[in-house]
């Protein structure tokens, strides 16, 4: 299985504040791996780093066996690598139609034309509402349109930052599922969740991030059964 992204003792500080240090982790391509752990641990940070919105100290990361560090974060997009950020950060000025067709600018008319009716057989309640304000949408429906929006670069690998904040139970199921749509149709995932249940039950592979670190990493499966993951991140 060829290794789509590496990334190696990756360091990110603000000011004094060292946010990653030292942070280690592969993605395959085809799997979903998923980053988890407590505010503050270095999640969304390590998430900007590699979609090139922060500039790390030192550490290399790279994309399909090439070096993306200093790479500007549209030219990222370009090569495959796209990103759903957290809080959702929708044009709510904008109709979902101007919003998706915004995701595509990487991209040819023609390829865009396609592309959002794929989006739109993922996300059926944006073709609804195609014409409605972004603004106007439920944090769910955000959170789809933050999605598709992402997808409409056609990325091989797309990185979700806590694509489940705010939102009901129920919508949280159907935005895994989702997920797991994306994944089996080819698209390679990187996840930063603080549902840790959740996450840990779609992915792969995990890592655990503490102050930092990733202090364990192992199957999806085994981190859900790991007695200290459930402590810390699981409820019990």
């Amino acid at each position: 299985m060829a290794t789509m992204l590496s990334v190696k003792d990756l360091h990110v500080s603000y000011g004094a504040i060292k946010a990653v240090r030292g942070v280690s982790f592969d993605i395959n391509e085809g799997e979903i791996v998923t980053l988890i752990g407590a505010n503050g641990a270095g999640k969304s940070t390590t998430l900007n780093t590699v979609a090139g919105l922060i500039k790390p100290e030192s550490g290399t990361v790279e994309f399909q066996g090439k070096s993306i560090v200093g790479v500007k974060a549209h030219k990222i997009v370009e090569q495959g690598l796209a990103m759903c950020p957290e809080g959702r950060r929708v044009f709510t000025h904008m109709t979902v139609a101007e919003n998706l067709e915004m995701g595509g600018y990487t991209r040819t008319d023609a390829e865009n034309a396609e592309t959002i009716e794929l989006v739109y057989e993922h996300f059926p309640r944006l073709k609804e509402r195609m014409r409605q304000v972004a603004g106007t949408l439920s944090g769910g429906e955000q959170q789809m349109l933050a999605m598709g929006r992402a997808l409409m670069s056609r990325p091989q690998l797309l990185m979700l930052d806590e694509p489940s904040m705010g939102l009901a139970p129920i919508l949280v199921e159907e935005i895994f599922d989702i997920i797991k749509t994306l994944n089996q149709n080819g698209t390679t995932i990187l996840l930063v969740e603080q549902n840790a249940s959740m996450a840990l039950s779609i992915a792969d592979r995990g890592y655990v991030l503490e102050t930092g670190k990733i202090n364990k990493t192992g199957t999806g499966q085994d981190l859900l059964h790991d007695d200290d993951v459930r402590k810390a991140y699981l409820g019990g």
